[in-house]
C-alpha cells in the first residue's frame, strides 16, 4: 500500500523559507502525477505545484517564482521549496500522487480540474507577518 508522509512545516516570519519534503512508500510506477496541495484555515483546499511523468510542472499563479517543486527519484521523495513567503501562505500543505498510464495531468490537477487519489497527512505552514 503506498504512503506518503510530508514534513519541514513550521512557522517562519514573511518573507522567510521553508523546504517540505514527501516520501513516496511503494512508489513503483514509471507514469505518474505528484503534487503539493494547500489548505487555510475556512477555505477551501488548492492545488500549489505539481509535476508529472511527461515532465510537465505547474504552479498556481499565486505561488510562482517563488515556490520550485522538484523530485527526487533516488530517494522517492518529492521537495516544495517556498521562498519568499507570506502570510497568506499559511495553511495546511499535502503532499498528492496518482500512479498508472491514466494519471491526471499536473496543469488540471494545479487549477482544481481533476484531482489526485492518494494523499499524505498535511505538514502545517504558518507565516507572521
Amino acid at each position: 500500500q503506498v504512503h506518503l508522509a510530508e514534513s519541514g512545516g513550521g512557522s517562519v516570519q514573511s518573507g522567510g523559507s521553508l523546504r517540505l519534503s514527501c516520501v513516496v512508500s511503494a512508489y513503483t510506477y514509471s507514469d505518474y502525477c505528484l503534487g503539493w496541495f494547500r489548505q487555510a484555515p475556512g477555505k477551501e483546499r488548492e492545488g500549489v505545484a505539481a509535476i508529472d511523468s511527461s515532465g510537465t510542472v505547474s504552479y498556481a499563479d499565486s505561488v510562482k517564482g517563488r515556490f520550485t517543486i522538484s523530485l527526487d527519484d533516488g530517494k522517492n521523495t518529492l521537495h516544495l521549496q517556498m521562498n519568499s513567503l507570506k502570510p497568506e501562505d499559511t495553511a495546511m500543505y499535502y503532499c498528492a500522487a496518482e500512479w498508472g498510464p491514466f494519471f491526471s495531468p499536473a496543469e488540471k490537477v494545479v487549477r482544481g480540474l481533476d484531482t489526485l487519489d492518494t494523499w499524505g497527512q498535511g505538514t502545517l505552514v504558518t507565516v507572521s507577518s
